[in-house]
């Protein structure tokens, strides 16, 4: 048996498809570690008896790593790596350093946003595969940006330099050996990038904690259902989007029901006799997918994905970062609407949740993704590919 340490950020939704692959991983007799700056984050997602060493690093939306709301476009990818990442990076290194010395494994996989590593991997000689929890990578993001792209790439050079093997001259985000894609090209789109070591499984879905007293018969199966969700990193944005959300959803009640996610209380408590509109801090996300119809989103990749696995067409209003790409992909696939997150009205926004629900070439389209994702293999597909990888398979070699 092998034995693998996952290095990620302190982010929900790079965890979350992690814990799918190392729950199968573990089934099949391995041994698992992790490395995070927030321990208790992965005990509380991957389960308490998980084994985390403990890194330095900022955590999202504190000290000087809050991001100041109305910051979109390139000066938002600008901060993200010089307030988070790349600081992330820098101050994971010793303790990534420390758990490959203490562990031993056969192979690292290091979350794309926690370069960490794959850098000391590499400085190292360990091999370690990249878990590519987002697709906004996988096209040419900066084509329109050529500046930008420069100037990330010194951004890289240095900490290639600092944390890794300064004879190096790949990208950190893309490992040499594995890359494990939780994706689809029929998603991505045609364009989407190609390479030996590049893995398309498909997103990695894995059972969660179950929400506790969600009201399950407070569903009414002769309305359709529609889950509204922002993720849990836009609680200080979200206010006024969510708010044009419900003046929207209350024009449907005759037709529609409608669960909204809401962690920052923006809309206030949630009246028990409410029959039409359910809003609460958390919701069981991947149950509710199972009875919905269609899902509005910042087209978070987790949620872009675990919609679209179930077949379940979305309105997308993307906020910043990767959530522009994601967003541009699920248009382009045809499974989905886009709106514009800080201008859209509640009109505007009904009839974009009307056109997911009754045209019926969004469902089809998310139909047609379902298949694909469910064909790839998912967290059973990345465990094989990281087996092989372990045991000295090369990229070649697998299948």
């Amino acid at each position: 048996m092998s034995r693998f340490l996952f290095v990620v950020p302190p982010l929900v939704g790079h965890i979350n498809p992690a814990t799918g692959v190392a729950a199968e991983l573990t089934a099949r007799g391995h041994e698992l570690a992790w490395a995070c700056a927030d321990p208790d984050l992965v005990r509380r997602l991957a389960g308490e008896s998980a084994r985390v060493f403990p890194c330095a690093g900022p955590v999202p939306g504190t000290g000087e790593g809050v991001r100041p709301p109305d910051i979109r476009g390139p000066e938002a990818l600008k901060f993200l790596w010089e307030a988070f990442l790349a600081p992330l990076a820098e101050q994971m290194a010793p303790g990534v350093t420390a758990a490959v010395e203490e562990f031993g494994p056969d192979a690292v996989v290091a979350d794309q946003q926690a370069l960490a590593g794959g850098l000391v991997a590499e400085r190292l000689g360990v091999p370690w595969a990249t878990s590519a929890t987002t697709s906004a990578e996988f096209t040419d993001v900066f084509a329109g940006m050529p500046k930008v792209g420069l100037w990330l790439d010194g951004l890289l050079h240095r900490l290639r330099t600092d944390l890794g093997d300064p004879n190096g001259t790949g990208d950190p985000r893309f490992s040499p050996h594995l890359v494990l894609a939780f994706s689809t090209p029929e998603l991505v789109g045609p364009e989407a990038r190609q390479g030996e070591q590049i893995r398309w499984v498909g997103p990695s879905i894995a059972p969660r904690p179950a929400a506790p007293d969600f009201p399950w018969d407070w569903l009414d199966p002769a309305r359709s259902l529609v889950l509204v969700s922002l993720g849990t990193a836009n609680t200080d944005v979200g206010a006024r989007f969510l708010t044009e959300c419900v003046t929207a959803l209350r024009a449907r009640t005759d037709r529609v029901q409608a669960v909204i996610a809401d962690p920052g209380g923006a809309l206030g408590p949630s009246d028990e006799e409410d029959k039409d509109l359910l809003v609460l801090p958390s919701i069981p996300q991947l149950p509710l997918l199972e009875r919905a119809d269609a899902v509005v989103s910042h087209a978070g990749h987790n949620t872009v994905c675990e919609a679209l696995w179930h077949g379940v067409p979305l309105v997308v209003a993307p906020i910043r970062d990767d959530q522009p790409v994601i967003a541009g992909q699920v248009t382009g696939a045809g499974a989905g609407i886009r709106v514009r997150f800080g201008r859209v009205t509640a009109p505007k926004l009904g009839a974009a949740i009307d056109a997911v629900l009754h045209e019926p070439d969004h469902r089809a389209a998310a139909d047609r993704i379902r298949t694909a994702f469910r064909a790839a293999g998912g967290s059973r597909a990345a465990a094989t590919h990281l087996e092989l990888l372990a045991t000295g398979a090369s990229p070649k070699e697998t299948p």
